[in-house]
C-alpha cells in the first residue's frame, strides 16, 4: 500500500467539489447564499445550456476588496466564522469557506467584486483550480461571478451530467426555493439570452407562493397562523387535503432563511390534518420557521439541506397546532351562515332515509378460472382449472356477488375495469381507438420547471395518451387536447397525478413513463362509469382474458372469496361442524 501522503490544495478541492457541486444547480445554490449573505438587494443568474457551458451570478451585495476576493478563493476562507462557538450561532447560509474554491478548481472560473465606495474592483480569473491572472477593473459595487465549463477537468462527473433541458429545470427550481426564502430580494433569471421570470423586490410571502403555484390554485390556499414559543416561530401557508401528493417535493420549508428538510417537520404537517389524509400522501406546504441558532445543528450535511433538531419534538407539536388551527379557521370561513329560524326547523323535521334498492340479476354462468390458490414461497404461482362462477346479486350497488364452487366470491367491477383498461392501454390493444377533445381555450398547468422538463420528457408518450402538450415557458404546461373523460378543469389534477408516479424513478425510462400513465388513466377512465354489478358475467368474460385478472394496476384486489369452510366457521364457532 502506497505511504500516506497530504493532497496538493487543487487536488482537495477537486475532491470537496464532489460533495457540495453535484451539478450546476448546487453551484448556483452555493453562489446565490454568498449574494444574499452578502446583503443583495437583487441577484441576477444567467445560464446557457444548462448551466454547463456557463452560468453567472451578479449581485448588488457589500462587495469584496483585492485582498478579501483573494482570500474567498483559499480552502477554508471565510468572514461568517470566527471560532467554535460560532458554529452554535450560525445565522448565514454559508459559514464552511468551501464552495467558492470547489467550484473554482473544476471551471474556467471569474471572480470580479467591488467595494460600495471604492474606486474600482479587482477581477481575478482561474482556471481548473490555478490562479491565472489578478488586474484591477471597473465594476459597480457588488460581485460577479462567472463559472464556464463545469467539469471541463473532471470528464468522469461531466458525463453524469442530464439533458440541457433537465439541468436548467433544477437550476429554476433552485432560484424559486431562493425567491421565496428571500421575498425581499430582486430575483432575474435569463436562460440561453431569454429572460424566464424577473420578480420584484417587496414581494409579499403569500405573493411569490401563488406566482408559483398559479392563479387558479393559489386562490385555494389556507393561511397557517403565527405560532410563538420556546425560541421558535412558525408560519406560512397550505393546501387543502385534496392537493396531498406522494412524497415531499412540493413542501417548501425554510428554517433562518435556509431551504431545509427534517422528517419531525414533514410528521407535524401530517398530524395536523388529523387524519384527514390518505395514506401515503403528503400535505401541500410552505412554511417559514424562525428559530434561535443554538436549537438547531445545519453542519450535518455537505449540502446543508439536511439539519439535527434539538428539541424535534417541541416544533413538530407547533407545526401540528399551527395547521390545525389553520384548517379550522378555513373550514369555518367555508361553511356557509344557516339562519337560526332554518336551524330550529331542521331540529324538528327529518326527512326518513329511503331503502337501498336491490336489483337482483337473472341467474348465469360464466366460465372462468378460479382465484389463486395460496402458494410456498418457493411454488410458482399457477391457476388452478376453471370453475364456474354465477353472479347471484350485488351489494349496496357497488360489489357484485357471485358464487363459486368454493364458496362466495366478490368482485368490484371498478378495480376490474381499471385491470382491463390498464392492459389494453399497455399493450396498444384497445378494440377503439381513445376519443380525445381539441380544447377550445388551451389548458394552463403549472407545475413548476422540473415537472415541466418531466412531462415533455415524455411527450410522444402523452400524445399516444391523447394529450398534446407544449412549454408555456416559466414552469407552465399547455394543453391543447385531451382525453375526452377529462373536464378541462381536472386535468391539471390529473396530470399531478401522473407526475407524481414517473417520480417514484429517478430517472424514469419511456416503458416506466408508460406504465405510470397507464395506471392513472385506467383508473380515471373506470371512475367515469358507474359501478353496474349486473355487467358482472360480461365483465368477468373480459376480465379473465387478461394477463393478470385477480388485481388492479396498483394491486387492489378484483375479487374476494370467502370459502364454504371460513363462512361455516363464522356462523359455527371454532369448532366447525354443522348446528343441530
Amino acid at each position: 500500500m502506497p505511504s500516506i501522503r497530504i493532497l496538493p490544495d487543487v487536488l482537495a478541492s477537486q475532491v470537496a467539489a464532489g460533495e457540495v457541486v453535484e451539478r450546476p444547480a448546487s453551484a448556483v445554490k452555493e453562489l446565490v447564499e454568498n449574494s444574499l449573505d452578502a446583503g443583495a438587494g437583487e441577484v441576477l443568474v444567467e445560464i446557457r445550456r444548462g448551466g454547463a457551458a456557463l452560468l453567472r451570478v451578479t449581485d448588488d451585495g457589500c462587495g469584496m476588496s483585492r485582498d478579501d476576493a483573494l482570500l474567498s478563493l483559499e480552502r477554508h476562507a471565510t468572514s461568517k466564522l470566527a471560532d467554535a462557538g460560532g458554529l452554535q450561532e450560525i445565522r448565514t447560509l454559508g459559514f464552511r469557506g468551501e464552495a467558492v474554491p470547489s467550484i473554482a478548481s473544476v471551471s474556467r472560473f471569474r471572480l470580479v467584486s467591488c467595494e460600495g465606495g471604492a474606486v474600482s474592483g479587482t477581477e481575478v480569473l482561474i482556471e481548473g483550480g490555478e490562479v491565472k491572472e489578478v488586474k484591477e477593473a471597473g465594476s459597480a459595487p457588488g460581485t460577479m461571478t462567472e463559472v464556464r465549463d463545469l467539469f471541463f477537468n473532471v470528464p468522469a462527473r461531466r458525463k453524469f451530467l442530464r439533458a440541457e433541458t433537465t439541468e436548467s429545470a433544477h437550476i429554476e427550481h433552485q432560484l424559486r426555493l431562493h425567491a421565496l426564502a428571500a421575498a425581499d430580494v430582486r430575483f432575474r433569471f435569463r436562460k440561453d439570452e431569454r429572460e424566464v421570470f424577473d420578480l420584484p423586490a417587496g414581494m409579499s410571502r403569500l405573493d411569490r407562493v401563488r406566482w408559483m403555484l398559479g392563479t387558479t390554485v393559489g386562490k385555494e390556499l389556507v393561511p397557517v397562523p403565527t405560532q410563538h414559543g420556546n425560541g421558535l416561530n412558525v408560519e406560512g401557508f397550505l393546501l387543502p387535503a385534496g392537493h396531498a401528493r406522494k412524497g415531499r417535493k412540493h413542501q417548501c420549508v425554510f428554517l433562518n432563511g435556509r431551504p431545509v428538510e427534517d422528517a419531525a417537520i414533514s410528521r407535524g404537517l401530517i398530524e395536523g390534518f388529523r387524519g384527514g389524509l390518505s395514506d401515503g400522501l403528503h400535505p401541500a406546504a410552505w412554511l417559514w420557521i424562525e428559530m434561535e441558532p443554538n436549537l438547531v445543528d445545519v453542519n450535518v450535511h455537505p449540502a446543508k439541506r439536511e439539519i439535527r433538531l434539538h428539541r424535534p419534538h417541541e416544533l413538530r407539536e407547533a407545526i401540528a397546532e399551527a395547521v390545525r388551527e389553520g384548517l379550522k379557521a378555513d373550514e369555518e370561513k367555508r361553511q356557509p351562515v344557516v339562519p337560526e329560524a332554518k336551524r330550529s326547523a331542521e331540529k324538528v323535521v327529518s326527512t326518513p332515509r329511503p331503502e337501498t334498492p336491490r336489483a337482483w340479476p337473472g341467474v348465469a354462468t360464466v366460465e372462468a378460472p378460479s382465484l389463486p390458490l395460496e402458494t410456498s414461497a418457493e411454488e410458482p404461482i399457477s391457476f388452478p382449472s376453471p370453475s364456474r362462477f354465477r353472479p347471484i346479486g350485488e351489494l349496496l350497488g357497488r360489489y357484485a356477488v357471485l358464487e363459486s364452487e368454493d364458496g362466495l366470491v366478490l368482485l368490484d367491477p371498478r378495480a376490474a375495469r381499471e385491470r382491463i383498461l390498464y392492459e389494453r392501454w399497455l399493450d396498444g390493444k384497445e378494440e377503439e381507438p381513445l376519443e380525445t377533445q381539441n380544447l377550445l381555450v388551451p389548458a394552463l398547468f403549472e407545475p413548476g420547471p422540473r415537472e415541466v422538463e418531466l412531462l415533455l420528457r415524455h411527450r410522444e408518450i402523452f400524445a399516444e395518451a391523447g394529450f398534446e402538450l407544449e412549454d408555456f415557458g416559466s414552469g407552465t404546461i399547455q394543453v391543447t387536447t385531451a382525453p375526452v373523460f377529462l373536464d378541462s378543469g381536472d386535468i391539471g389534477v390529473f396530470l399531478t397525478r401522473v407526475i407524481d408516479d414517473l417520480s417514484e424513478g429517478s430517472s424514469p425510462s419511456a416503458r416506466f413513463a408508460l406504465d405510470r400513465l397507464a395506471r392513472v388513466m385506467s383508473r380515471r377512465a373506470a371512475l367515469q362509469e358507474d359501478a353496474r354489478p349486473e355487467e358482472a358475467q360480461a365483465l368477468l368474460q373480459r376480465l379473465f382474458r387478461c394477463e393478470l385478472p385477480y388485481c388492479a394496476p396498483d394491486g387492489r384486489p378484483t375479487l374476494t372469496e370467502f370459502s364454504l369452510r371460513e363462512l361455516e366457521k363464522r356462523f359455527n364457532g371454532a369448532g366447525g361442524g354443522s348446528a343441530e
